[in-house]
Protein backbone atom coordinates (compact mmCIF):
# COMPACT_ATOMS: atom_id res chain seq x y z
CA UNK A 1 0.00 0.00 0.00
CA UNK A 2 2.91 2.55 0.59
CA UNK A 3 4.89 1.74 -2.32
CA UNK A 4 1.31 2.12 -4.55
CA UNK A 5 1.19 5.98 -2.50
CA UNK A 6 4.38 6.90 -3.50
CA UNK A 7 3.82 5.43 -6.64
CA UNK A 8 0.77 7.91 -7.00
CA UNK A 9 2.49 10.83 -5.62
CA UNK A 10 4.87 11.00 -8.11
CA UNK A 11 2.58 10.62 -11.27
CA UNK A 12 0.81 13.23 -9.68
CA UNK A 13 3.59 15.87 -8.74
CA UNK A 14 5.09 15.09 -11.99
CA UNK A 15 1.52 16.08 -13.87
CA UNK A 16 1.63 18.96 -11.60
CA UNK A 17 5.00 20.27 -11.40
CA UNK A 18 5.50 19.68 -7.98
CA UNK A 19 9.04 18.95 -5.43
CA UNK A 20 7.48 15.27 -4.45
CA UNK A 21 10.03 12.68 -4.16
CA UNK A 22 13.18 12.97 -6.60
CA UNK A 23 13.83 15.96 -8.81
CA UNK A 24 11.64 16.62 -11.66
CA UNK A 25 13.07 16.55 -14.98
CA UNK A 26 10.42 18.52 -16.72
CA UNK A 27 11.02 21.93 -17.85
CA UNK A 28 13.56 23.81 -19.67
CA UNK A 29 16.59 25.56 -19.42
CA UNK A 30 16.57 29.42 -18.64
CA UNK A 31 16.43 31.62 -22.19
CA UNK A 32 16.90 28.58 -24.32
CA UNK A 33 17.83 28.77 -28.21
CA UNK A 34 16.17 26.27 -29.52
CA UNK A 35 16.52 24.61 -33.25
CA UNK A 36 14.37 21.85 -35.35
CA UNK A 37 16.46 19.64 -37.78
CA UNK A 38 15.34 16.49 -38.90
CA UNK A 39 18.36 15.88 -41.34
CA UNK A 40 20.91 12.80 -40.18
CA UNK A 41 23.66 13.48 -38.04
CA UNK A 42 26.14 13.24 -40.70
CA UNK A 43 24.87 16.49 -42.31
CA UNK A 44 25.01 18.79 -40.14
CA UNK A 45 28.23 20.13 -37.53
CA UNK A 46 26.68 18.19 -34.06
CA UNK A 47 29.12 20.24 -31.64
CA UNK A 48 28.12 23.01 -33.13
CA UNK A 49 24.56 22.36 -32.75
CA UNK A 50 24.86 21.08 -29.05
CA UNK A 51 27.20 24.43 -28.26
CA UNK A 52 24.74 27.31 -30.46
CA UNK A 53 21.44 25.28 -29.21
CA UNK A 54 20.00 24.29 -25.75
CA UNK A 55 17.03 22.75 -26.97
CA UNK A 56 16.96 20.64 -30.43
CA UNK A 57 14.19 19.16 -32.06
CA UNK A 58 15.58 15.94 -34.20
CA UNK A 59 14.09 12.94 -35.82
CA UNK A 60 15.66 10.44 -33.59
CA UNK A 61 13.53 7.73 -35.41
CA UNK A 62 15.43 4.50 -35.45
CA UNK A 63 14.74 2.93 -38.80
CA UNK A 64 15.80 6.16 -40.72
CA UNK A 65 19.22 5.33 -39.40
CA UNK A 66 19.94 8.99 -38.81
CA UNK A 67 20.98 9.40 -35.41
CA UNK A 68 22.87 7.07 -32.85
CA UNK A 69 22.62 6.48 -29.36
CA UNK A 70 26.23 8.37 -28.67
CA UNK A 71 25.30 10.79 -31.56
CA UNK A 72 22.39 11.97 -28.99
CA UNK A 73 24.04 11.95 -25.76
CA UNK A 74 26.47 13.92 -27.37
CA UNK A 75 23.83 16.39 -28.46
CA UNK A 76 22.78 16.72 -24.67
CA UNK A 77 26.18 18.02 -23.88
CA UNK A 78 26.53 16.05 -20.29
CA UNK A 79 22.84 17.14 -19.57
CA UNK A 80 23.23 21.26 -20.27
CA UNK A 81 20.73 20.33 -23.47
CA UNK A 82 17.70 18.76 -23.67
CA UNK A 83 16.72 16.98 -27.03
CA UNK A 84 13.54 16.27 -28.36
CA UNK A 85 12.61 13.68 -30.94
CA UNK A 86 9.73 13.87 -33.49
CA UNK A 87 6.26 12.08 -33.47
CA UNK A 88 3.41 12.85 -35.39
CA UNK A 89 0.29 12.31 -32.83
CA UNK A 90 -2.38 13.95 -35.41
CA UNK A 91 -1.11 11.88 -38.57
CA UNK A 92 0.27 8.59 -39.79
CA UNK A 93 3.18 8.85 -41.84
CA UNK A 94 4.07 6.07 -44.54
CA UNK A 95 7.89 6.49 -44.19
CA UNK A 96 7.73 5.26 -40.65
CA UNK A 97 7.44 1.56 -40.43
CA UNK A 98 4.98 1.47 -38.10
CA UNK A 99 2.91 2.65 -41.17
CA UNK A 100 3.02 -1.08 -42.56
CA UNK A 101 3.92 -3.31 -39.83
CA UNK A 102 3.78 -3.46 -36.00
CA UNK A 103 4.79 -6.28 -32.93
CA UNK A 104 2.19 -8.80 -31.95
CA UNK A 105 -0.83 -7.11 -30.51
CA UNK A 106 -0.15 -3.87 -31.83
CA UNK A 107 -2.45 -2.70 -35.71
CA UNK A 108 0.30 -0.50 -37.94
CA UNK A 109 -1.20 2.72 -38.97
CA UNK A 110 -1.82 1.78 -41.99
CA UNK A 111 -3.87 -1.34 -41.43
CA UNK A 112 -5.46 0.36 -38.93
CA UNK A 113 -8.52 1.89 -41.12
CA UNK A 114 -11.13 2.91 -38.28
CA UNK A 115 -8.37 5.26 -37.39
CA UNK A 116 -7.85 6.98 -40.34
CA UNK A 117 -9.64 10.57 -41.09
CA UNK A 118 -8.52 11.15 -44.38
CA UNK A 119 -5.60 12.63 -46.37
CA UNK A 120 -3.01 15.78 -45.03
CA UNK A 121 -3.43 17.84 -48.22
CA UNK A 122 0.16 19.01 -49.55
CA UNK A 123 1.26 15.82 -47.67
CA UNK A 124 0.08 12.70 -49.95
CA UNK A 125 2.54 10.26 -47.76
CA UNK A 126 0.58 11.22 -44.75
CA UNK A 127 -3.04 10.44 -43.26
CA UNK A 128 -5.04 12.62 -40.34
CA UNK A 129 -5.59 9.74 -37.53
CA UNK A 130 -8.46 9.97 -35.17
CA UNK A 131 -6.30 9.82 -31.99
CA UNK A 132 -9.26 8.56 -29.88
CA UNK A 133 -8.72 5.15 -31.51
CA UNK A 134 -7.92 2.57 -28.84
CA UNK A 135 -5.65 0.50 -31.16
CA UNK A 136 -4.33 3.61 -32.13
CA UNK A 137 -3.51 5.19 -28.60
CA UNK A 138 -1.52 1.42 -27.72
CA UNK A 139 0.29 1.59 -30.77
CA UNK A 140 1.89 5.29 -29.47
CA UNK A 141 1.51 4.94 -26.05
CA UNK A 142 3.09 0.95 -25.64
CA UNK A 143 5.21 0.47 -28.95
CA UNK A 144 6.34 4.12 -31.06
CA UNK A 145 6.82 6.13 -27.56
CA UNK A 146 9.22 3.81 -25.67
CA UNK A 147 11.32 2.82 -28.53
CA UNK A 148 11.82 6.70 -29.27
CA UNK A 149 12.83 7.51 -25.34
CA UNK A 150 15.10 4.49 -24.87
CA UNK A 151 17.40 5.97 -27.41
CA UNK A 152 18.29 8.85 -24.92
CA UNK A 153 16.61 11.43 -25.86
CA UNK A 154 14.48 13.82 -23.34
CA UNK A 155 11.33 13.73 -24.47
CA UNK A 156 9.04 13.94 -27.39
CA UNK A 157 8.01 16.69 -29.76
CA UNK A 158 4.16 16.01 -30.72
CA UNK A 159 3.29 17.16 -34.04
CA UNK A 160 0.23 18.05 -35.84
CA UNK A 161 -1.62 18.40 -32.38
CA UNK A 162 -3.30 21.08 -34.74
CA UNK A 163 -6.03 17.82 -35.38
CA UNK A 164 -8.07 18.34 -32.54
CA UNK A 165 -9.03 21.84 -34.31
CA UNK A 166 -10.10 20.15 -37.36
CA UNK A 167 -13.55 19.82 -36.85
CA UNK A 168 -15.27 21.19 -40.11
CA UNK A 169 -12.21 20.69 -42.20
CA UNK A 170 -12.36 18.65 -45.54
CA UNK A 171 -9.67 16.35 -45.10
CA UNK A 172 -9.74 15.16 -41.40
CA UNK A 173 -13.27 15.87 -39.82
CA UNK A 174 -11.75 15.34 -36.32
CA UNK A 175 -14.52 15.94 -34.35
CA UNK A 176 -15.40 16.61 -30.14
CA UNK A 177 -14.80 12.47 -29.18
CA UNK A 178 -11.42 12.59 -31.76
CA UNK A 179 -10.18 15.91 -29.76
CA UNK A 180 -10.48 14.94 -26.53
CA UNK A 181 -8.72 11.74 -27.76
CA UNK A 182 -5.67 13.64 -28.58
CA UNK A 183 -5.75 15.17 -25.17
CA UNK A 184 -6.15 11.96 -23.80
CA UNK A 185 -3.66 10.30 -25.52
CA UNK A 186 -1.10 13.41 -23.89
CA UNK A 187 -1.96 12.41 -20.43
CA UNK A 188 -1.50 8.97 -21.56
CA UNK A 189 2.08 9.83 -22.33
CA UNK A 190 2.65 11.66 -19.61
CA UNK A 191 1.78 8.95 -17.30
CA UNK A 192 3.64 6.04 -18.88
CA UNK A 193 6.83 8.72 -19.03
CA UNK A 194 6.15 10.80 -15.95
CA UNK A 195 9.70 13.16 -16.17
CA UNK A 196 9.67 12.84 -20.07
CA UNK A 197 9.32 16.12 -21.79
CA UNK A 198 6.34 16.94 -23.82
CA UNK A 199 6.08 19.86 -26.05
CA UNK A 200 2.98 19.91 -28.47
CA UNK A 201 3.26 21.76 -31.95
CA UNK A 202 0.49 23.64 -33.41
CA UNK A 203 -2.85 23.39 -31.79
CA UNK A 204 -2.84 26.22 -29.84
CA UNK A 205 -6.11 27.28 -29.66
CA UNK A 206 -8.67 26.70 -26.83
CA UNK A 207 -9.60 23.58 -27.53
CA UNK A 208 -5.62 22.59 -25.93
CA UNK A 209 -5.26 25.82 -23.64
CA UNK A 210 -8.44 25.09 -21.69
CA UNK A 211 -8.86 21.48 -22.24
CA UNK A 212 -8.71 19.01 -19.27
CA UNK A 213 -8.07 15.16 -19.32
CA UNK A 214 -8.40 12.88 -16.89
CA UNK A 215 -8.96 15.59 -13.69
CA UNK A 216 -6.20 17.08 -15.46
CA UNK A 217 -5.82 20.81 -16.94
CA UNK A 218 -4.22 20.31 -20.35
CA UNK A 219 -1.42 22.79 -19.81
CA UNK A 220 -0.29 20.63 -16.86
CA UNK A 221 0.53 17.64 -18.62
CA UNK A 222 2.88 19.97 -21.23
CA UNK A 223 6.87 20.94 -20.71
CA UNK A 224 6.05 23.68 -23.61
CA UNK A 225 4.29 24.43 -26.57
CA UNK A 226 5.38 25.53 -30.55
CA UNK A 227 3.43 27.24 -33.32
CA UNK A 228 4.99 27.15 -37.12
CA UNK A 229 4.68 30.04 -39.35
CA UNK A 230 3.85 32.80 -36.24
CA UNK A 231 5.88 35.59 -38.10
CA UNK A 232 6.60 34.54 -41.31
CA UNK A 233 6.02 34.79 -44.27
CA UNK A 234 3.35 37.49 -42.76
CA UNK A 235 2.48 37.70 -38.85
CA UNK A 236 -0.20 35.70 -38.41
CA UNK A 237 -2.27 37.64 -35.54
CA UNK A 238 -4.77 34.88 -34.49
CA UNK A 239 -1.70 32.38 -33.78
CA UNK A 240 0.00 35.38 -32.12
CA UNK A 241 -2.93 35.85 -29.95
CA UNK A 242 -2.76 31.80 -29.16
CA UNK A 243 0.33 31.85 -28.18
CA UNK A 244 0.32 34.82 -25.86
CA UNK A 245 -2.19 33.27 -24.21
CA UNK A 246 -0.05 30.28 -23.53
CA UNK A 247 2.58 32.16 -22.24
CA UNK A 248 0.64 34.44 -19.78
CA UNK A 249 -0.10 30.84 -17.91
CA UNK A 250 3.60 31.29 -16.83
CA UNK A 251 3.47 27.49 -16.43
CA UNK A 252 6.96 26.10 -14.54
CA UNK A 253 6.58 22.85 -14.78
CA UNK A 254 9.17 21.12 -12.70
CA UNK A 255 9.99 24.87 -10.88
CA UNK A 256 11.36 25.74 -14.71
CA UNK A 257 10.23 27.19 -17.77
CA UNK A 258 7.73 26.38 -20.06
CA UNK A 259 8.86 26.30 -23.95
CA UNK A 260 6.61 28.89 -25.90
CA UNK A 261 8.19 28.71 -29.15
CA UNK A 262 7.75 29.85 -32.83
CA UNK A 263 8.90 27.70 -35.91
CA UNK A 264 9.37 30.45 -39.10
CA UNK A 265 10.70 29.37 -42.20
CA UNK A 266 12.72 32.17 -44.05
CA UNK A 267 13.72 31.92 -47.72
CA UNK A 268 17.22 31.83 -46.40
CA UNK A 269 19.70 32.24 -43.27
CA UNK A 270 20.85 35.73 -44.33
CA UNK A 271 17.68 37.38 -45.88
CA UNK A 272 16.03 40.06 -43.81
CA UNK A 273 13.32 38.19 -42.57
CA UNK A 274 15.67 36.02 -40.18
CA UNK A 275 16.06 39.11 -38.09
CA UNK A 276 12.39 39.97 -38.37
CA UNK A 277 11.78 36.92 -37.03
CA UNK A 278 13.94 37.41 -34.20
CA UNK A 279 12.76 40.62 -33.34
CA UNK A 280 9.11 39.14 -32.89
CA UNK A 281 10.25 36.45 -30.35
CA UNK A 282 12.51 39.24 -28.41
CA UNK A 283 9.59 41.56 -28.35
CA UNK A 284 6.78 38.99 -27.34
CA UNK A 285 9.26 36.70 -24.97
CA UNK A 286 9.03 33.60 -27.44
CA UNK A 287 11.72 31.34 -27.86
CA UNK A 288 12.63 31.78 -31.73
CA UNK A 289 13.59 28.78 -34.11
CA UNK A 290 14.04 29.80 -37.62
CA UNK A 291 14.60 27.59 -40.60
CA UNK A 292 16.06 28.01 -43.83
CA UNK A 293 12.65 27.15 -46.20
CA UNK A 294 14.31 25.52 -49.06
CA UNK A 295 15.48 22.78 -46.98
CA UNK A 296 12.58 21.30 -45.43
CA UNK A 297 13.78 21.40 -41.59
CA UNK A 298 16.95 20.07 -43.16
CA UNK A 299 19.58 23.30 -42.10
CA UNK A 300 18.64 25.25 -38.98
CA UNK A 301 19.76 29.32 -39.04
CA UNK A 302 22.55 29.62 -37.26
CA UNK A 303 22.25 32.21 -33.87
CA UNK A 304 24.15 35.64 -34.88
Amino acid sequence: MKWRFLKVCGVVCALQGLACGPPSKRGFPESARWAAYYGPASDIDTARLAADFQVLDIDADPTLGGWTVDQIASLKAGGRNRVLTYLSLGSCEQQRDYWARAPDGFIPCGLNTKAQLGPYAGFPEETWVNSADPDLQHLIVDFVAPRLLALGVDGLFLDNMDVVDRGDVLDARCDAVCAQGSLDLVRRLRERFPDALLVTNNGTTDVTRLGRSGGLTFPSLLDGVTHEGVFQPALDARVLGEMRAWRDLRLRPGGRQFLVASLDYVPSCDSPATSEVRDGCRREQFTCGVSDLTNNVSAVCWPP
